[in-house]
């Protein structure tokens, strides 16, 4: 019987690991291409959504790169057990030390530059674009997804990692997180967008929200697109953007205003 073979998502772009160093399929790296590396129990949910629309091309053409690490096979025992009751008692499970840490080792092993390590948890500091920005100017990152009731606060203390959180909610493990992590990433590689502009005009890129959008028809269901965007006056039209930037922030995103303003020395 023949081990199964890691399924292909363009140019020796993924890559799933195993511990056993045995069964590694040989897969070379980009030199100098930003990668993501994820450790997870469930390496199968990946890449996807990441696999499609302009990620998944870049994906493809080798303009990033995705590594999944198995955390099960890490696990002790026959049955690979990965995690323990809570020292102290209290419900649910939490990941093992020993088991992480030996799947952290494997992962950063050759590891170079700047390669943060990160831990999805709602502890942590809520994801936002200048974080993103700070992420794609590194030369990678790994990924822990966590599940259960988290992992030992050892293994963060240990390995010195960073938590990053989605925002203030709590999900069933972090592989939802790691994705929208790596997506907001990726999208500001060079080629990734095509057009660099859009990621510079987007919300948050400014300390603002973003302007409201249209395209043709000219008018639908009695609703017309606004004149000043039909003029042809570029001036015009950009000054219009801004005032509705700082118009829907004001009314939507009071913190983002304040820090805006603050930031402008208008305070």
């Amino acid at each position: 019987m023949t081990d199964k073979p890691a399924k292909s998502h363009g140019r020796k772009a993924i890559r799933p690991t195993l511990k056993p160093r045995e069964l590694l399929t040989p897969t070379p790296d980009l030199h100098g291409v930003w990668k993501a590396k994820v450790i997870t129990l469930f390496p199968s949910a990946f890449p996807g959504v990441l696999g499609e629309s302009l990620t998944g091309k870049a994906l493809q053409d080798g303009l990033w790169q995705l590594e999944t690490v198995d955390l099960r096979q890490f696990g002790i025992g026959k049955h690979r057990n990965v995690d323990d009751t809570p020292a102290g008692g209290g419900a649910g499970m939490v990941l093992r030390a020993d088991v992480l840490g030996a799947a952290i080792e494997h992962t950063m092993e050759g590891v170079q530059g700047n390669w943060p390590l990160i831990y999805l948890s709602p502890r942590g500091r809520r994801m936002d674009q200048r974080m993103m920005q700070t992420f794609a100017r590194c030369d990678g990152l790994t990924l822990l997804c966590g599940r259960f009731e988290g992992v030992d606060e050892r293994v963060l203390e240990h390995y010195g990692i960073q938590e990053v959180s989605l925002g203030d909610f709590v999900m069933t493990g972090g592989e939802i997180a790691a994705q929208a992590l790596i997506d907001a990433t990726v999208r500001l590689l060079p080629g990734v967008l095509g057009n660099q502009a859009s990621a510079e005009e987007e919300s948050f890129s400014s300390g603002l929200l973003e302007h409201p959008q249209y395209t043709r028809p000219a008018e639908w269901k009695g609703r017309p697109i606004p004149e000043v965007l039909m003029s042809g006056h570029h001036g015009r039209i950009a000054e219009w953007r801004q005032q509705m930037s700082e118009q829907i922030t004001r009314e939507r995103r009071p913190d983002l205003w304040a820090a805006y303003r603050k930031a402008r020395g208008e305070d």
